[in-house]
């Protein structure tokens, strides 16, 4: 008996802390989305509509440093209601407090994010649909815009598919699954390239 009340404990006190963390991170990222906006605000925003191939002459990503991490902009999935920041790069510590770019970059149309499964960050991917929108508004004020191709479950391992595919897709979105055994993957296409 006393040990399924120290069990019980356990389970209740691990599920705060996870709530806990979820809350943390949600506040992080919604700080960080304050202040990159204040300063999207100083800067001419613009809906990009270029082909990949007449890309500007950045195809780096520039960044902007938040509480001494860099930011390269913020995502907004409107069905999920969220919009995030997004880390030039990905770190374990990073993802803490906001998704992080895993490899690629908007300007060449191979962007890969990856994120928490918090349910403020990216724990509701798997409710996404083929069609959704989503919106990522770099450091200078660029608007690129999504859609949902398709959603995905991985393998723990199969991170470097998400790179090796990239050719075939624009903006791909990955997180863990509560588990922990495989990958929630969300394949988008660009919607505002010229043809």
């Amino acid at each position: 008996m006393t040990l399924g009340l120290v069990l019980i404990a356990a389970a209740i006190g691990l599920l705060s802390y996870n709530h806990w963390e979820n809350e943390r991170a949600g506040d992080s990222a919604a700080s960080v989305v304050d202040a990159l906006e204040e300063y999207l605000e100083s800067v001419e925003t613009q809906d990009v509509s270029v082909d990949s191939g007449d890309s500007n002459e950045n195809d780096g990503m520039e960044m902007m440093e938040v509480d001494g991490n860099g930011y390269i902009g913020t995502l907004t999935i409107p069905t999920l209601n969220l919009e995030l920041p997004i880390q030039a790069e990905w770190s374990y510590a990073g993802m803490k407090i906001a998704p992080g770019r895993y490899a690629g970059s908007v300007w060449t149309d191979d962007m890969v994010i990856c994120g928490h499964n918090y349910a403020r960050h990216f724990g509701n991917l798997k409710y996404l649909e083929a069609g959704d929108t989503l919106y990522f508004t770099d450091i200078n004020g660029n608007t690129f815009h999504y859609a949902v191709e398709e959603i995905l479950t991985l393998a723990p391992t199969d991170t470097d598919v998400m790179i090796e595919d990239t050719g075939e897709w624009d903006l791909t979105l990955f997180t863990c699954t509560l588990s922990g055994q495989a990958r929630v993957t969300v394949r988008c296409v660009r919607t505002d390239k010229q043809t």
